[in-house]
Parts: structure tokens; sequence; C-alpha cells
């Protein structure tokens, strides 16, 4: 999934290996001035998205056993076709867009496309494998100004339920390091499987020794329902939140994945569809990955009505939903927008049940 806003300190170091670039000052004063503008709209509005992921092709170079977003042969989305989706997200005041798929960095043109979100003053940043990264590549995302990376590794050796694995992409972690300009995020599923479940702490302080952060998520099924963790999982998740610590992970484990890891549901307004969106690769508006297929409206036809509409609708998925970027921009709205719109999905799950019957 997608890289959500981390308040970071550094991670632990173990070896040492330094990263040789990062952002220049300019850079991080422009970075200033959009994570302003992100806190401002988050605060100060209700009916302004604040992250939109944009799927800019559903091929993937990989095929994992646990992912339900990607196929083999889907051509990119045309530029013109997904400039014009985020000059609609910029005139909704989306205040941060990430570029997700499938692989996003098989299209050919991604970083057109960041440089006109960036353009907009809206922060960028992209989901990826890391198999394609190239110093070509990390050059062209620096000169677009990319503002983070989240690479997601699972494994330390690939497998049927993942092929991110750290041996596939350990070397596309050094390049990182030495050319990169933009902050970097890997992210590993706990849960994939109980046998590789210390992987994630090997993984964790690899990162670390490149200078990265390191974030965990919560494998979910196929609807994003949650998945509890077993022993020797939470204990590999507590060591892992140690060696690369975050305000934004504390907060979303008390907040959220506490209760989920140990299979309980948790109560909380989700803001899908208004303060996340989630772009398919056919420019349709739905919830989120793992709830395709309502609203289904065009982008270029969502309105500050429709953001209104589902802002006040309550998810009935929402209890045992492990999505921590919808987790994450639903937070600023926690105590204010009581939703009184009942979920339209389940009134039609109940109609299709009973047609069935």
């Amino acid at each position: 999934m997608m890289p959500c806003s981390r308040i970071s300190s550094q991670p632990r170091r173990y070896g040492s290996v330094v990263r040789m670039s990062g952002p220049s000052l300019a850079r991080r004063f422009r970075d200033l001035g959009s994570g302003a503008r992100f806190l401002a709209r988050a605060l100060g509005s209700r009916y302004s998205p604040l992250l939109a992921q944009l799927v800019v092709t559903r091929r993937c170079n990989l095929s994992c056993g646990y992912c339900n977003e990607y196929d083999d042969h889907s051509p990119p989305v045309p530029l013109a076709t997904l400039v014009a989706r985020v000059d609609r997200l910029a005139s909704l005041k989306a205040a941060a867009i990430t570029l997700t798929g499938g692989e996003p960095l098989l299209h050919p043109h991604l970083d057109r496309l960041i440089a006109a979100g960036r353009g907009h003053g809206m922060i960028v940043t992209l989901i990826t494998n890391g198999f394609r990264l190239s110093p070509r590549w990390i050059e062209r995302l620096n000169a677009a100004g990319l503002q983070a990376m989240q690479i997601s590794i699972d494994n330390l050796e690939p497998d049927d339920v993942s092929m991110k694995s750290l041996a596939a992409v350990e070397g596309k972690l050094a390049l990182l390091a030495q050319h990169a300009r933009f902050n970097v995020n890997v992210n590993s599923v706990l849960g994939v499987s109980g046998a590789r479940t210390e992987d994630v702490v090997v993984i964790a302080k690899t990162a670390a020794r490149y200078g990265f952060q390191h974030s965990v998520g919560v494998l979910h099924d196929h609807a994003g329902m949650l998945k509890p963790l077993s022993g020797p999982q939470l204990s590999a998740y507590a060591t892992v939140t140690k060696i690369s610590p975050s305000l934004v992970h504390r907060l979303n484990y008390r907040l959220f994945q506490r209760n989920l890891m140990h299979g309980r549901p948790n109560e909380w307004k989700c803001r899908a569809g208004a303060r996340y969106l989630y772009v398919c690769e056919d420019g349709l508006v739905h919830w989120c990955s793992q709830q395709r297929g309502y609203p289904g409206i065009p982008l270029l036809e969502y309105t500050r009505d429709d953001i209104r509409r589902e802002f006040n609708t309550r998810k009935s998925c929402s209890p045992t939903c492990t999505l921590s970027c919808v987790h994450q921009m639903s937070l600023f709205d926690r105590y204010r927008g009581a939703q009184r719109i009942a979920d339209p999905t389940a009134a039609r799950a109940a109609a299709s049940d009973q047609i069935v019957v």
C-alpha cells in the first residue's frame, strides 16, 4: 500500500552504510510548503481530499500470491489522461497523491506525471516493488521532484506468497542510498507467512543500515479485513518498531493496529471517498483498493457534493479494516462530522443475497 505521512526519529543504525545524497535545502523548503498546505487542509476543511491513490497501470512485473491489485497485461494509462486526473485532483484541493499500480515504474512517463503533481504544489509519493530501479530512473524521479518512495519487501528469499524479497532488491536499496534525493521507506507485511516472521526483523535492520525508515503493515484478506497475528508475529512487530521508531506509527498502533493484531474491531469514522480517494486505472473513484465498485464515479465528474456525501457516510467494513493510509487520513476528523448516511453497499449486498436466495 501507499506511503502515508510519517513523523519519524532516525532509525537505529545496523552497520556502516551512509546515504550519499538527500534533499537539497531548496527542496526541503518546498517540501515544508507542501506539508504546511497538507496540515492547513486537514485542519481547516472537512471536504478537501488529503490523499488520493492514483493507479497508473494495473500491470505488474511480479505475481505475489497475496496481492489482488494487479494483472500481467494491462497497458499504462496514457499520460495525457493521467495528467487530466491530477489536474482534477488539484481542483478538488487534494493535498497529496500516491502513484501506484500494479507496478508504477512500468509506466514510461511516470516522472512527467510526478512533475505535473508537484507543479500543483501537491505532495507526490510512489509505491514500488523496486525491481526496475536504476541510477537513470532514480535521477529522473529526483528531477521530477518526487518527495517519498515506499519500497515493498516482505521476505529474505522469494516464495509463492511474495516475490518481493530482500535478496532481489538489496542492490536497489544501495542505489537509492547513493542517488535518491527523496525520502525512502521500506514497508513489510506481517502475516504473509508464519515461517518468514523473523525475516521482517532482518529487513528492518537492513533498511536502517542504509539510512531508511521501515514500516509494517498487517496482512488483510481479499476484502481488506483483518487477519490476527500470532505470538511470534506480535513479538516481531514490537522489535521492528523499536528499530525504526515513528510517532505516526505509534499513534496508528494505539488507535488501530493494536486491536487488529489481536483480532478485535475498531470503532472509528472512515472518511474514504472524501479525505482518501482511490482512483483506478479507468479513472473511477472507489472507497479503497479493497472495496472497489463504490461510488464508482469518474474522477473528472467527482464534485464537492460527492466528497461531502462520502464524508458523512458510514462504512460497514471499517471496524475490521487494516488499510493504514485510510486510517491516517481519517484521523483529523475523528471527533467531528457524525456519519448519518447509511452504508449503501450494505443495502446492495443484502438485496443481492435476497435475489440469490
